[in-house]
């Protein structure tokens, strides 16, 4: 049995809001750049992105950071599993580690102790202070990216290059 699915013509809510508050969008666009300056690899930082965004259900972001991974250079492989990071091959302990921290701080709700010790210690022994701190900063950007987009249901391909 074949299944149509009829597509349906996207239409934002509102404009993003960072763009209509004044000083917003140049705020994040810094939070976003001193993320960057941390010192991480962009390929981590872009999947790291993805990852968040497939989690939060961000078309727009996960688009957006699908064309940028892929313009810097990362693997069709690596990005078509993203999401199923655990039983794919293709990415390295530090990525794992980055990976597993980035679930965690974007479901801190789903558990008591909202970043277990274990995966604590794990991107710890991966990466020093100021790269954790740049790990949390990307992954906080990036929930505030999608929880900006999400509700105003920017449509895909309309607001990142």
């Amino acid at each position: 049995m074949t299944t149509t699915v009829t597509p349906r013509t996207p239409e934002a809510r509102m404009p993003n809001p960072a763009g209509l508050v004044p000083g917003a969008g140049e705020a994040v666009g810094a939070l976003a750049a001193a993320a960057h300056a941390g010192g991480l690899p962009p390929s981590l930082l872009d999947l790291v992105h993805l990852r968040v965004s497939l989690i939060n259900g961000c078309s727009s972001c996960v688009l957006g950071g699908t064309r940028s991974a892929r313009a810097a250079g990362e693997t069709e492989d690596r990005l078509a599993t993203v999401g199923a990071w655990r039983e794919a091959p293709f990415f390295t302990d530090a990525e794992r580690a980055a990976l597993e921290l980035a679930e965690l701080v974007t479901r801190l709700a789903d558990r008591g102790d909202a970043v277990p010790d274990a995966a604590w210690d794990e991107a710890r022994s991966h990466f020093d202070e100021r790269g954790l701190a740049a790990l949390l900063l990307w992954i906080a950007t990036s929930n505030l990216f999608n929880r900006l987009n999400a509700p105003v249901r920017q449509v895909a391909g309309t607001g990142w290059a």
